[in-house]
């Protein structure tokens, strides 16, 4: 019989509404389970006392139910704020900071039942895919100690693949939610552009090119995680309907229509095996039903990364120039978050606007090519996880790498325009390391989206089937 922290999620829940579980239990578990696991990869971080956490589980279990997730125990990105709890950023400039507030995400998780027992990992300030920074540390690979978990949702996804949490939270700005799920053999699910309304007190007009979104080791457990995240915001001015995410339970995909971009035309270096993997995954695609057309890139690929890369560093220069015009406190920053600010601050109007218009069409071209196809598909990454003393990849597959981020390229089709993509896992290389593939549809098509995960899942459990080899707890 399977340890219950190892269930799905929603089974999870149900066990613990009916009574069969007891939300002390799964804490006591759970604090057990990251006592033996945690050391090795580093995903958990900031924990909770764990006399506190017993006496809310206590209390959880003596109190009528809150919510979809009441009783569960949740670990929140360590960008966001949970009140009471610090909120480092990875950064030593905030190594103190204890946050007064909930983020309106975490609020909702709160109003829904869960219980927090501390943070996971990122990058400083999640800059990049590779979750390691100097107050925490580096978050290791449960599938390989010497290599990297990905990010910026990297303490999210090895903590997935862990068990030490049976849900997660996570931001994907560039691929912060998939790259991470790919290289834990996990889900990461990217929303539509406005289900999860950004958080108020910011840029909330202009700034619409990151995310919030869920992690979890079933796709039916990301779409309980998104009755809960998915709440219209009145005072943010970009909000999709609210809607049921309620999943249909089918697992054949007859007539789905799946377009396969590989390497975008050769535009994207690849390491070995990564396409071969994809292209396996995309076998069971067609075991189910699926019909899978190889395609041309559509847009170009170089464009892309441009109009990507501009927006970026304009978005974080506007947010992070107060630490860059302080000497003293730009000397304390990443060189990547400085090398950021000094692109964004530098930018001429005229090349933000081209970025603009570069993203119109391209959005203008993907809405046109679903038309005909339900369903793009890309690995969700160009590498394999790489060494975790690493800070980023130099070259892939012989081809030099410019920025700390254009091995992620792969990532901008998505992130540029907003539409819903999730990474499902797709096998392991020679030396075990995970990869995965990003399945993407229309605006809006969500539910329609993570109904083909699941039939896909249904079919290949790669999450049940293939656990890291961490003691056993």
């Amino acid at each position: 019989m399977t340890n219950f922290l190892d269930w799905d999620a929603v089974d999870l829940v149900a066990a613990l509404r009916g009574g069969q579980l007891r939300a002390q239990d799964v804490m006591q578990a759970t604090l057990g389970r990251i006592a033996v696991r945690n050391e090795a990869v580093n995903a958990i971080i900031d924990l909770r006392p764990a006399d506190t956490l017993m006496a809310e589980a206590r209390a959880a279990d003596e109190a009528t139910s809150r919510g979809a997730l009441h009783g569960v125990p949740l670990a929140v990105k360590g960008l966001a704020d949970v009140k009471g709890t610090r909120n480092t950023e990875g950064s030593p400039l905030f190594a103190d900071r204890i946050s007064t507030r909930d983020a309106r995400f975490v609020g909702l998780m709160r109003e829904a039942g869960a219980i927090f027992i501390g943070k996971t990992n990122v990058p400083e300030f999640g800059l990049g895919s590779h979750s390691y920074n100097p107050v925490h540390g580096v978050t290791r690979n449960p599938y390989g100690a010497g290599y990297t978990a990905g990010g910026s949702s990297g303490g999210a996804g090895a903590a997935l693949a862990c068990g030490m949490v049976a849900l997660a939270d996570g931001s994907d700005m560039m691929g912060s939610l998939r790259n991470p799920a790919g290289w834990n053999n996990v889900y990461g699910f990217r929303p539509s552009l406005g289900y999860v309304p950004r958080e108020p007190g910011g840029d909330t007009f202009w700034q619409q090119i990151s995310t919030m979104g869920p992690m979890a080791r079933a796709p039916h457990d990301i779409a309980l995680m998104m009755q809960v995240l998915a709440q219209p915001n009145p005072r943010v001015p970009l909000n999709m309907p609210k809607q049921s995410w309620d999943l249909s339970g089918q697992t054949t995909l007859n007539g789905t229509r799946v377009g396969w971009l590989g390497d975008w035309g050769g535009a994207l270096p690849m390491e070995d095996g990564i396409i071969d993997l994809c292209q396996g995954g995309l076998s069971a695609l067609q075991a189910l039903g699926a019909q899978v057309t190889p395609m041309d890139a559509p847009y170009d690929a170089e464009a892309l990364f441009q109009a990507w890369s501009d927006l970026r560093a304009f978005a974080l220069a506007a947010e992070m120039a107060d630490m860059f015009e302080d000497p003293t406190r730009r000397a304390r920053l990443k060189p990547e978050a400085q090398w950021e600010i000094e692109r964004g601050l530098a930018m001429q109007a005229r090349a933000l606007h081209q970025a603009c218009v570069t993203r119109a069409r391209w959005f203008e071209t993907a809405a046109d090519i679903f038309e005909s196809c339900d369903v793009l598909a890309l690995p969700t990454a160009q590498c394999w996880p790489f060494p975790a003393d690493w800070d980023w990849p130099k070259s892939i597959a012989g081809v030099d790498m410019d920025t700390y981020h254009r091995w992620m390229h792969v990532m901008v089709p998505v992130s540029l325009i907003g539409v819903p993509a999730i990474s499902v896992p797709v096998g392991f290389n020679a030396g075990g390391l995970p990869m995965g593939m990003q399945l993407i549809a229309a605006k809006g098509n969500d539910v329609a989206l993570l109904n083909v995960a699941h039939a896909y899942h249904e079919a290949t459990r790669w999450p049940q089937k293939f656990p890291p080899n961490i003691q056993n707890a």
